[in-house]
């Protein structure tokens, strides 16, 4: 038989209190960059490969996501991109919507002790490749879909007219850029192409914007 102690009324309301208010501010749903840099994140061997191939299949503009799973070997196994609509950056929305494709484009890994496929976020918005609030916002999103559908966080990749740049780690380059038109590259092991994607994510988007 084992004994233990209720928590008082009123720390439960007080943990109660604190959950509601973190839920409610969406400041607490992003990442700075140094506590995307501490969280251990695995680095890419090749990422303008990865970079090149993803661009060259989803040929995205500013405001396009693309969501990817590579295999311990870094071959694409799936992908999918959509649109993000105007709203305040929030990762609990972001969250959603990159977890809403992954469902869709592969089965889940939570059954494995450990995980052995990993998610790669590339997202390709206006401005330069200095961290936003936005790029947090997707970070967190990232860190937290991967949690629930059993992958491995991996590296977060910004794509703007200046290059692209995965945040963190410091590497980048000038092409692929928002601006520049597909390469002749494929990912090793990448399924044929698929047509981009919004619909499911879209609709997400569009309820959260509209609360």
């Amino acid at each position: 038989m084992t004994f233990g102690f209720a928590p008082s009324s009123a720390a439960s309301m007080s943990a109660s209190a604190e959950s509601s208010a973190v839920s409610a501010n969406p400041m607490a749903r992003m990442l700075e960059p140094a506590e995307w840099a501490a969280a251990g994140i695995p680095l890419l061997r090749n990422p303008r490969d990865i970079v090149s191939g993803l661009h060259s299949r989803h040929r995205p503009r500013p405001s396009t996501a693309i969501v990817a799973v590579l295999d311990p070997d870094e071959r694409l196994r799936a992908s999918a991109s959509f649109t993000r609509r105007p709203a305040p950056a929030d990762g609990w929305v972001l969250r959603n919507a990159l977890l809403a494709q992954l469902r869709r484009v592969i089965p889940h890994d939570l059954r494995r002790r450990t995980p052995v496929r990993t998610a790669v976020l590339l997202y390709c918005r206006e401005g330069d490749t200095r961290w936003t609030e936005e790029d947090g916002a997707w970070m967190w999103g990232l860190r937290d879909a991967c949690t629930l559908h059993g992958l491995r966080c991996g590296a977060y990749i910004t794509l703007t007219r200046e290059g692209w740049q995965v945040l963190g780690e410091g590497r980048g380059g000038r092409r692929p850029n928002a601006d520049s038109p597909p390469e002749a590259f494929g990912l090793a092991g990448a399924p044929p192409p698929q047509p981009r994607t919004g619909g499911v994510t879209s609709e997400v988007l569009r309820r959260a914007a509209a609360r």
